[in-house]
């Protein structure tokens, strides 16, 4: 039911609104502000590392040494990063725009259409259009709405929550998720390869055909009036097996790397792909998972389409295989299974979140005894 609260809880609604400072509640704490600077002037800057940049286009050529260059600069990328900029990928330039522009043609609509496919958190919707709930001690908000659906395999899908309006919206979204399915099976090949392990294992480990799982979240980053104190997203790592990320060439996307945030540049008919979570428990940390965070800006609207390659929340354990496993490198991960990493990942930051709620009070407490001193 679309209600007036709803309404106003949407950060569209807020941006829209014409306020010049933001809700303390998006005030992030300063230890989260580091370089957090003009985003469009940092995307620009060619100074210190940059992520990579992987061409796919002789993935498979019939020429041995073409061909494993090509397969060795995608194992090396994602066992140093972790994320790269992903061309040549097969899937077409008029694909993604169409997906794009469906997406962006929905966060077009008024607001009050949008609240018809409104998710319902706290009953475990979670499914449909929503902004993030603040889940942890400090009750801190992301400058972010967005819509989660899952898109692949089809009999996994709930048609009835995905947008009617723009017309497109479906047959083009459906469209992308079954063409990157197949891009997720080519780079798990290449990665399984790359461990020393048989082309599909990688692939029956997380679930092969049947069971991984494509999540898609489009993330809608309104205009920031103070983008230097807000975050889109705050600072995690995905718990996917392998996340493919499109934008709207607006910066944004920031990783850490070598002690320091590093901005992404925006690469023209590039799909972002993240190694996630699953495939470093999987590879033994070989692969690995970075940190990564969304920036907002005060100039133009940003919006990115993250699909998320998911193993069965319960069926599979992860846990490092054992031919990543030897005397000098032992386990660095205990098995759990995909639900029980998401629970331990969210008490680990709730638990975290506490704590730094805590010094924070004790540091205001200290100061106020001193001032009365």
């Amino acid at each position: 039911m679309v209600t007036a609260s709803s309404i106003g809880s949407r950060v569209e609604t807020l941006s829209g609104s014409g306020i010049s400072t933001i809700p303390k509640e998006y005030v992030r704490p300063k230890e989260e502000l580091i370089n957090i600077g003009d985003i469009f002037e940092e995307e620009k800057s060619t100074e210190g590392p940059q992520v990579p940049t992987i061409d796919l286009k002789e993935i498979d050529s019939e020429d041995i040494k073409v061909r494993e260059k090509c397969r060795e600069q995608l194992k090396k990328a994602a066992s140093d990063w972790g994320v790269m900029h992903l061309v040549n990928h097969g899937i077409s330039d008029e694909l993604m725009e169409r997906v794009k522009k469906a997406g962006k043609d929905f966060f077009d609509l008024p607001i009050e259409q949008k609240e018809k496919y409104a998710n319902d958190q706290v009953s475990g919707k979670i499914q449909g259009y929503g902004s993030k709930l603040a889940n942890n001690a400090s009750g801190q908000l992301e400058w972010e709405d967005y819509f989660f659906h899952c898109v692949y395999p089809e009999d996994k899908r709930d048609l009835s929550i995905w947008p009617q309006t723009p017309s497109d919206y479906i047959v083009a979204t459906s469209e992308y998720a079954k063409e990157l399915r197949g891009l997720a099976t080519k780079i798990l090949t290449i990665l399984s390869l790359g461990l020393g392990l048989e082309e599909g294992r990688l692939e029956k480990e997380v679930g092969g055909l049947e069971e991984l799982v494509l999540q898609m979240k489009i993330n809608y980053y309104p205009k920031c009036p103070q983008p230097e104190l807000a975050l889109g997203v705050e600072a995690h790592t995905d718990v996917s097996a392998l996340t493919f990320i499109l934008h709207n060439m607006v910066p944004g996307l920031q990783l850490f790397y070598g002690g320091k945030w590093v901005t992404a540049k925006c690469v023209p008919n590039s799909i972002v792909m993240h190694i996630g979570d699953t495939l470093e428990i999987l590879s033994n940390g070989k692969y690995k998972s970075i940190l990564h965070r969304g920036l907002v800006n005060k100039e133009k609207v940003r919006i990115s389409w993250a699909v998320f390659c998911e193993p069965a929340k319960e069926k599979i354990i992860l846990k490092p295989l054992p031919e990543t496993v030897s005397e000098e490198e032992p386990a660095m991960f205990p098995p759990r299974t995909f639900f029980e990493h998401i629970q331990h990942k969210l008490f680990r930051q709730s638990q975290e979140a506490l704590m730094s709620t805590k010094e924070a009070a004790l540091k205001s407490k200290e100061a106020a005894l001193i001032s009365t001193k």
